[in-house]
């Protein structure tokens, strides 16, 4: 007799996954959660199995006390087909239901928490992407004026950072469930052999009972022998090919992905390489160093957006800086650091950074670009560095002392018959940092070298009264 064919129940998918995404919109526990209505399923066809032979095995009893009364052979034939049943029949499916809640219970433990690690990782780069998106659309509408923690830039790199995660999140997960779904082939192949074992024993037990039902028994026997123990996870995996990870496909790599606003012109850094700055203790050390859009000056440890998060070390805001003019390859920038956000800021101290490029073509880049962002907002300056006085001390305290001179013998300078502009008074002294000094006093013209030093109410630094220059 034909049984009538039906068409198998098929699955719906929402969406599929688009590898160049940053966060996949889809449901990372549906494989799980298809996995667990196939092992479902195949309990309840374990169960319907145990309740078919235990129907059996009651009857088996029922009619073998039937037959007692009329038939002792008859009665005994069916008290073994019993004792059969119970005995080797019903508990191979026990053990069987047994080992798919086993699987059931390992499935939910493995793939359902990688899957919340995947979705908990993919929350929190989808939120860094949603605050890049804020403050890029800020950033036109405020003239670029952004705190030194929510620079567009900034924050795309902070996003690689986190979109490292959540791939190593995803791959991680991928292997576990493609481990699951091989798994799943061999165990539903053992469930298949161990069904058709516990039938094979029922046959036996139960089909010299009668000749009427040895042809069910038969055909029953046949039709679960005939299914190949890979059939029925074959037609699994074509009819839900589009849920299940196909092991063929390559794995996601960074490289590939592409999120909002990966391309704005915030992101972009206007230049950016390795510089050396100077420090007290260590002198030149390198680090990775950025001028964004936003006017900042990014200080990296270097320019790795995967071992961790790359969060600035120091940020200055260039127009508030004053910038010194380049010296061959160094040039000097004194600035407030704002890396610790506004309060931190206004707390800071300003420093003078020194730092130094590679070659003095490269420091005059810099210099340009530094230049151009900061505009008009910024002070220049040709140095940095104060000039010190050659005679000044300062006591522990801090407090000013008066200047100590050295006793000189002055010597008459001869001005009669020089040229103009080389009288007594022409020498130019040099501070203690080599930059030449005006002069104490200006002497007076056709007059001889001592009223030159006392004329006119004017002395020498070195003939006034202290502190008196």
């Amino acid at each position: 007799m034909a049984a009538h064919q039906q068409p198998l129940p098929t699955r719906s998918t929402g969406s599929t996954q688009n590898d160049d995404d940053a966060v996949p919109d889809i449901d990372t526990t549906e494989t799980s959660g298809l996995l667990q209505e196939r092992l479902q399923a195949y309990k309840h066809a374990c169960g319907y199995l145990e309740n078919y032979i235990t129907a059996t095995e009651k009857v088996q009893h029922a009619h073998a006390k039937e037959y007692d009364k009329v038939l002792k052979a008859i009665a005994n034939s069916h008290l073994e087909t019993e004792k059969t049943i119970k005995g080797s029949v019903l508990p191979v499916l026990e053990r069987l239901h047994t080992e798919i809640k086993s699987k059931s219970k390992e499935l939910s433990k493995g793939a359902v928490k990688g899957a919340k690690e995947v979705d908990k990782a993919r929350n929190v780069t989808q939120k860094h992407i949603e605050l890049l998106g804020q403050h890029t659309a800020s950033f036109s509408a405020s003239g670029g004026k952004v705190d030194a923690a929510h620079d567009p830039y900034v924050l795309q790199r902070g996003i690689h950072y986190r979109l490292h995660k959540q791939v190593l999140e995803e791959n991680n997960n991928r292997h576990d469930l493609i481990e699951i779904q091989n798994s799943f082939a061999n165990f539903e192949a053992h469930i298949i052999q161990t069904i058709q074992q516990a039938l094979q024993t029922f046959y036996q037990s139960v089909g010299g009972q009668h000749e009427r039902q040895k042809a069910m028994y038969s055909d029953m026997v046949n039709t679960a022998q005939k299914i190949p123990p890979d059939f029925e996870f074959k037609g699994f995996v074509h009819r839900n090919s589009q849920l299940l990870v196909d092991p063929s496909t390559p794995k996601r790599e960074l490289s590939h992905i592409s999120f909002p606003n990966q391309d704005h012109p915030s992101t972009q850094p206007l230049v950016a390489g390795i510089l050396e700055r100077k420090s007290r203790l260590t002198g030149y050390s390198s680090h990775y160093y950025v001028v964004t859009p936003s006017k900042f000056l990014h200080e990296f440890k270097d320019d790795d957006d995967l071992r961790k998060d790359p969060t600035p070390e120091l940020s200055l805001y260039l127009p508030d800086c004053t910038i010194g003019a380049v010296n061959g390859e160094k040039f000097n920038i004194k600035g407030k650091d704002a890396s610790k956000g506004k309060l931190g800021s206004a707390l800071a101290v300003s420093h003078e950074l020194a730092f130094k490029a590679p070659t003095p073509a490269d420091a005059e880049k810099w210099f340009n670009v530094i230049k151009e962002v900061a505009g008009g907002s910024a002070t220049y300056t040709d140095s940095l560095s104060s000039p010190t006085s050659p005679v000044e001390t300062r006591n522990v305290s801090g407090q000013q002392q008066p200047p100590q001179y050295q006793e000189k013998d002055v010597t008459p300078v001869q001005t009669q018959g020089l040229p103009r502009g080389h009288g007594a008074g022409s020498a130019e002294p040099m501070s203690a940092g080599g930059q030449a000094q005006q002069p104490y006093n200006t002497p007076v013209s056709g007059g001889d070298p001592q009223s030159a030093r006392t004329g006119s109410g004017l002395t020498s630094g070195v003939e006034r009264e202290p502190g008196q220059y």
